[in-house]
């Protein structure tokens, strides 16, 4: 391996260390939106379901109070969906943040990664030229010489 590959290898470490804590950030970030999807739905289909009671005790007569509770809970059933729809889309701009960041990460292992074997590359056929500068100058040595 090439001196220059070696002294870059603590740095790709680190860019790879990085990279794995971005991608395990990602990682929760987008649990916790699929967790703010749920709750989300979960509210909707207790609203649907609660709108259809509404529906039923409708048809067969209430009552004022009933009325006005049933009011009051909706209300604030909806305020619930509200501020988890807001929730929601905070939690996607985390997720973006979270996406953005691992890229950059990504990419910064990527290019290290590219560079090193560059270097490698380089001094391979450092060490080829080398090599073959030596055969040259052993079989020019074995020749007769014409004089």
């Amino acid at each position: 391996m090439s001196r220059r590959a070696e002294r870059l290898a603590p740095v790709v470490d680190m860019a790879l260390k990085a990279e794995r804590e971005a991608a395990r950030q990602l990682g929760l970030a987008q649990n916790q939106l699929l967790q703010a999807q749920r709750k989300l739905a979960e509210l909707e289909r207790f609203r649907g379901d609660y709108q259809q009671q509404w529906i039923e005790r409708g048809q067969q007569g209430v009552s004022g109070q009933w009325l006005m509770n049933y009011q009051r809970f909706l209300s604030q059933l909806e305020a619930a969906v509200e501020q988890q729809n807001r929730s929601l889309d905070w939690q996607r701009e985390v997720v973006d943040k979270a996406r953005g960041a691992w890229q950059e990460k990504y990419a910064r292992l990527e290019g290290l990664r590219k560079l090193v074997e560059r270097y490698r590359e380089e001094a391979r056929l450092l060490e080829d030229k080398r090599e073959q500068k030596q055969l040259d100058e052993f079989a020019q040595r074995l020749r007769p010489s014409a004089y």
